[in-house]
């Protein structure tokens, strides 16, 4: 039977990005009934229509260590109640990132950026209005 070296037997570490984290989140969030898209704001709309589509859009995170702190901005479809899309949103993000990732997830805060009054894809987005 032949020996492995010892230098061989190290253990490998596997490193997940934060655009692969945002793009897992992103994807849960629109799966969730009563999403109608993610929000990117400006930058991100700007970014899109130059050809670069993020599958992390409207998706924000922070990380310490192994654990994960994520802002979703959303866009409701209107007759859904935001309080139980949110909270659906939430629990679907911190599992679908827990377990494919491996880290912890400890906030999934949701910003509620807009009403859909129709069926649309997430390039319609609502962009939240900044003038006063």
């Amino acid at each position: 039977m032949t020996q492995v070296p010892q230098e061989l037997k190290t253990q490998a570490r596997v490193r997940v990005t934060n655009d692969v984290i945002a793009a897992i989140a992103g994807i849960a969030a629109i799966e969730v009934q009563g999403v109608s898209a993610m929000s990117g704001g400006l930058a991100g709309g700007i970014t899109e229509r130059f050809g670069k589509k993020s599958l992390g859009r409207g998706v924000r995170l922070e990380m310490k260590d192994t654990n994960v702190n994520l802002d979703l901005y959303v866009v409701v479809r209107y007759g859904y109640k935001i309080p139980e899309v949110a909270s659906r949103i939430q629990s679907r993000v911190k599992e679908t990132v827990e377990t494919m990732t491996g880290l912890r997830v400890s906030d999934v805060n949701i910003h509620v950026q807009g009403v859909s009054f129709e069926e649309c894809d997430d390039t319609d987005a609502v962009e939240p209005n900044t003038e006063p």
